[in-house]
């Protein structure tokens, strides 16, 4: 559970801990590599630069001034400025036991997703992490929202409204045995207070037909954009509108892997985490950019880290004004989600 640390010294001993902690990871990061004759960071085109040398699962500001990010799985979460990169930790100041990721409401606040406790990282990760809200003043701990799930969200940029999925693996006896849910309500936060409001699902399916996962909305807010993720390791990109409830499938291509991540301020476009490039696996992804017009067809490639013995390029997040991308640098046989660093990238046309 969530509580504030007593005194302002355990806090920079946290830091302390937590820079020695990233200081090892760079480290264990560069000698896994120095074998190697190049790294995706030793070919950086002009238009990518290193923000962070740690963290993973970046998301940008409602304003598009900083990155949020956790420093490793089950960490902290951190905040850099983009100009500048200054980074400060936005959850040192409280005890925890770990969270997987952090997201923004348009108000500034903060959505995490966390265990209250971990007696096991992989049953936290899958089947006990729950939402909390951590208000942009950093002046109390993070509420917490009662509610699991899996994975991570999708998070309005116009209003304070999140999606979800929630599943068997979260709530056996209410849901079925193979089902998962894509659920939509909206966060109400009080001075000491904040609740999930109009809760309602909008879509469902069973597995092997999809396991899902929300992702992003798009139009304001009338669509959302999610994963549907099929055996062997595949994955469709596919949309739910929020008021017909029909669904449509924007890639058509179950032999390639293709998990949505960010889609574009002007909702026309999404990225994509892909092996189109190879045909190898969700291990193996590089971030390719999709239209979302339902042919399926019109790919772009941005990133080519996988083309690296033992990289990839991964969770990939949109700026609001639409010209830059926050993605990680990661190795192919780490768990998804899994980053060593925060790299920006430019789009120049």
């Amino acid at each position: 559970m969530f509580g504030i640390l007593p005194n302002s010294p355990n806090q920079k001993l946290r830091w302390c801990s937590l820079l020695i902690s990233a200081g090892l990871l760079i480290c264990s990061f560069a000698e896994s590599t120095s074998g190697q004759q190049k790294t995706p960071l030793d070919d950086l085109p002009p238009n990518i630069r290193i923000l962070t040398h740690f963290g993973e699962r970046a998301v940008w500001s409602p304003d598009g001034t900083g990155i949020a990010f956790v420093h490793r799985t089950l960490g902290d979460a951190f905040e850099v400025e983009v100009t500048s990169g200054e980074i400060r930790c936005l959850t040192c100041d409280f005890t925890h036991p770990g969270l997987f990721r952090v997201h923004y409401l348009p108000s500034g606040d903060y959505v995490l997703v966390g265990p209250p406790e971990v007696n096991d990282s992989e049953n936290a990760r899958w089947n006990e992490s729950e939402l909390w809200v951590l208000k942009k003043d950093l002046s109390a701990p993070p509420i917490r929202l009662q509610q699991k799930l899996n994975e991570g969200i999708a998070a309005s940029r116009v209003a304070p409204l999140i999606a979800w999925s929630e599943s068997s693996n979260q709530y056996p006896d209410k849901i079925p045995e193979g089902v998962s849910r894509l659920m939509v309500a909206t966060v109400e936060i009080d001075e000491d207070l904040a609740q999930l409001v109009e809760k309602r699902m909008v879509h469902e399916a069973k597995w092997p037909e999809c396991w899902l996962e929300a992702q992003d909305f798009r139009f304001n807010d009338s669509e959302l954009i999610f994963s549907c993720y099929q055996p062997e390791n595949e994955s469709e990109v596919m949309g739910v509108n929020l008021k017909n409830g029909k669904v449509i499938n924007y890639t058509k291509s179950p032999e390639v892997y293709d998990e949505p991540e960010g889609v574009f301020p002007d909702g026309e476009y999404t990225t994509v985490e892909c092996d189109l490039q190879n045909d190898k696996g969700d291990h193996f992804i590089d971030i390719w950019k999709l239209k979302l017009d339902g042919t399926g067809e019109s790919y772009t490639r941005l990133t080519f880290f996988s083309d690296h013995d033992g990289f990839k390029a991964s969770n990939p997040t949109i700026s609001p004004d639409g010209k830059h991308m926050a993605f990680q640098i990661a190795r192919s046989q780490d768990e998804a989600g899994v980053g060593y660093g925060i790299l920006l990238f430019e789009f120049t046309e």
